[in-house]
């Protein structure tokens, strides 16, 4: 059994960034939204006050998770959760928790404070992390989640 790799997505590794894309792409399925050029311009913007990371989950050698996340607004230290997904045959094997807890360790790094925003259909996995759900948020099944983090 091969271990769970957790790594920032390299861009300039053309193999991993399009094993990324395709991964997001196929687990969206919404070209309207997520259509392929999208999400690369997502993965490759370089502005760092409006900073956009990526992470990858590796298993066996193969991309089967990746996760991004990005400024919302820099100056009121609001980060968000985006573009998450985990490989069909994959998933329920901890790997976007995995995912979660790699990005949320990567902001408490770089910022002292913040908060972390994401919409989720998925509340249970949010919380059990110490996400709290946004009262009225629900909308088409979904809702907003707030994580606060500061240095201790």
């Amino acid at each position: 059994m091969s271990k769970l790799l957790i790594r920032t997505l390299d861009v300039h590794d053309l193999m991993q960034l399009e094993a990324a894309i395709d991964l997001v792409e196929n687990a969206f399925a919404d070209p309207e939204r997520y259509g392929r050029e999208r999400i690369a311009r997502e993965m490759l913007v370089d502005d760092p006050p409006y900073y956009r990371q990526f992470f990858v989950a590796i298993k066996g050698g193969r991309i089967v998770g990746v996760g991004g996340v990005k400024a919302a607004d820099w100056a009121a230290k609001t980060h968000l959760l985006y573009l998450s997904a985990v490989a069909p045959d994959k998933r329920g094997q901890g790997i976007a928790r995995a995912l979660l807890a790699a990005r949320a360790e990567w902001l408490a790094k770089r910022f002292d404070a913040g908060r972390i925003l994401v919409s989720t259909t998925r509340t249970r996995r949010f919380r059990e992390f110490g996400f709290a759900e946004i009262r009225g948020s629900e909308i088409d099944g979904r809702y907003l989640m707030l994580y606060r983090f500061q240095k201790k």
